[in-house]
């Protein structure tokens, strides 16, 4: 892979230079005095970057700041989000909101927060936890070359959360993806929070990393502002790779007593005779030789809000067999087939989850992430914060893996569709290590999340519907085995709503189940009717929000409530219901995986570990 470099040189005018090292020192001004007003933050950490900022936000960045929602625009991400007030300060300064404003730094009435989230429209991504930046910034990449926009993103990253895994899985993708529209910018200040990073200011380590993840890079003086223009100028004329810039910087700088020193890290200066010291070594004159703007997008076009439904209506004969995973990809497919805005994401699973259906039918709107879940559910974050619908699919368990991510995708609120397939003990013989047992317990949660779970073929399609229809994360929860089609094509489903199977005036109990355990509740159902006990059968296809209208009158009418779920016993379907109903008088019961499985067959782990036919009627009959 050729990986040469050819440096362009930098055309500022003596005039435009002094405006942007001018500018670089407003911005640490600014920094300065709104932490120490806030009495909280982190000046230092802003201070190394300013000259990175100034000149990218005031001569590369095109961005129209009266619509930061608009396509066209380049985007910033503030992977160290920490310096937050830096980026605050550089928006201010273009116009966004009036400067005064900086002086609201983190109070609870301002959006200007420590860390960016979606309360600043100006914020690209929520961001504070470190090492994801860069897959966020690889989606919107990846969301301008799907919406050939041309617009470019850049990405600045701190050495110290460079040290995360999910850093390198990005960069490994976006070099296998050829995102020449994407550049890093590493700001090697050497300092972490408690002590000095890894590699220090050895430059030569990260530029190797990034090389040998395929990126063309440079390395340059980070407060050299002629160097910072020509290292932006060279990687928005290098085409084919990514682009990472290696910026030696030094934290505090332009403060004598705060430069290059460790200690510092998270402190304001104290409002009086330390800030006022700091402020004097900044200067006086910040006036601008000449006026300095972000320059304005190419053309204007914010995301419309998108009609998603699936092509044709689920086509399956009641009683046949199918298993939920599979109907995922089949209505994936549907739905690309009717909404462009959706692109699918898969971790080296899709026959086994069966988003290659997608892929096949469209392969330009398909990601394959490889088994890196971390940047998988991040460069979704970035497709949805752009306007697209992505789905993420692997196993269920695995998303463990990249449950930080998802977290900070619902700080963000962005749009963000995971299905989790192989759940629980159903998988079978693969053991312990494939089965999803912690799944609902890990995306209830989330902040603004939905939680579905289909039992059947037709509840899976429109599942995928429902979650390409419903705003931010949605979890869809599918199972290996095959199962009976229980709904016939043109049933219904919403957010929030469940379907009672089976009811009588005469029920003794309500059985709560989804997915697998659905199946088992029928049969007992049937095994307890033959006894002369009626009970009541819920599907509770959404497990957040609840269907508390149906449950509370279950509750009421039958006063026994037994939940079964393929689930370890912790956070599930069983809490879910037992918060919900905790003012009703009724006796509880809750079936649940309550130790670690094992291999074997779907039907014996089923069985052994509790959660089976049988186990249901035996529990029914000691409640009652």
């Amino acid at each position: 892979m050729n990986q040469e470099t050819t440096v362009q040189n930098s055309r500022l005018t003596p005039s435009r230079l002094h405006s942007l090292q001018t500018m670089a020192q407003r911005l640490r001004r600014h920094s300065l005095i709104s932490t120490s007003e806030a009495a909280s933050g982190h000046p230092t950490s802003c201070c190394s970057c300013a000259d990175i900022v100034s000149t990218l936000f005031f001569n590369h960045l095109r961005y129209d700041v009266s619509t930061p929602q608009n396509i066209y625009n380049d985007r910033f991400i503030l992977s160290k989000g920490h310096a937050a007030p830096v980026m605050w300060a550089a928006w201010a300064e273009a116009g966004a909101y009036p400067v005064a404003r900086m002086l609201t730094l983190r109070r609870i009435d301002s959006d200007l927060e420590g860390h960016p989230t979606f309360r600043s429209p100006w914020s690209g991504a929520a961001t504070g936890s470190l090492g994801q930046g860069l897959s966020i910034g690889l989606g919107m990449a990846l969301a301008g070359r799907l919406d050939q926009t041309g617009a470019r993103v850049y990405v600045l990253l701190g050495d110290g959360e460079v040290a995360e895994g999910a850093v390198w899985e990005a960069a490994a993708l976006a070099a296998y993806y050829k995102m020449d529209s994407l550049t890093a910018i590493v700001d090697v200040n050497r300092l972490g929070q408690s002590q000095a990073t890894m590699y220090g200011h050895e430059l030569s380590h990260y530029e190797a990393r990034f090389q040998a993840n395929g990126w063309r890079t440079l390395v340059i003086d980070g407060h050299d502002i002629a160097q910072i223009d020509a290292a932006l100028t060279t990687a928005k004329a290098s085409t084919g790779l990514p682009f990472a810039i290696i910026a030696r910087t030094l934290k505090g700088k332009g403060i004598s007593f705060l430069e290059d020193l460790n200690g510092w890290h998270g402190k304001p200066l104290k409002k009086g005779e330390e800030l006022e010291k700091a402020l004097a070594e900044l200067g006086s004159n910040f006036e601008l030789e000449e006026p300095l703007m972000v320059a304005p997008a190419p053309k204007n076009q914010v995301p419309q809000p998108t009609s998603a439904s699936l092509s044709s209506p689920p086509d399956y004969a009641i009683g046949s067999q199918v298993a939920t995973r599979e109907a995922y990809g089949s209505a994936l497919k549907k739905l690309g087939a009717t909404t462009k805005a959706v692109v699918a994401l898969d971790g080296d699973v899709k026959n086994s989850t069966y988003s290659e259906k997608f892929m096949k039918e469209f392969p330009d709107r398909f990601v394959e992430c490889f088994i890196a879940e971390q940047n998988m559910v991040g460069t979704a974050a970035g497709l949805g914060a752009l306007g697209k619908i992505p789905f993420c699919s692997t196993f269920a368990c695995f998303l463990a893996r990249a449950y930080d991510f998802i977290r900070m995708a619902g700080i963000g609120q962005v749009d963000l569709k995971l299905c989790g397939s192989h759940a629980g003990v159903s998988i079978g013989e693969d053991g312990p290590s494939q089965m999803g047992l912690e799944d609902i317990a890990m995306m209830r949660p989330i902040a603004g999340s939905t939680v579905l779970y289909p039992s059947d073929g037709v509840s899976a399609e429109r599942m995928v519907e429902l979650a390409a229809q419903t705003p931010g994360i949605v979890y869809i929860r599918t199972s290996r085995p095959k199962s009976p089609v229980l709904y016939n094509g043109n049933e219904t489903f919403k957010v929030g709503g469940s379907k009672v199977l089976k009811a009588s005036a005469e029920d003794h109990a309500t059985i709560v189940a989804a997915g697998i355990t659905l199946h088992e509740a029928l049969k007992a159902y049937e095994q307890l009717r033959q006894d002369g006990i009626a009970v009541r059968v819920i599907d509770l296809y959404s497990v957040k929000p609840l269907d508390l209208e149906t449950l509370r009158k279950a509750a009421q009418e039958t006063r026994v409530i037994i939940t079964v779920e393929d689930h370890y016993a912790d956070g599930g379907i069983g809490e879910a219901v037992m918060s919900a109903l905790a003012g009703e008088a009724c006796k509880f019961k809750k079936l649940a995986i309550k130790e670690i499985p094992r291999s074997g067959k779907a039907d014996e782990l089923i069985d052994m570990f509790g959660i089976s036919a049988r186990h249901i009627v035996q529990a029914v009959k000691e409640t009652i």
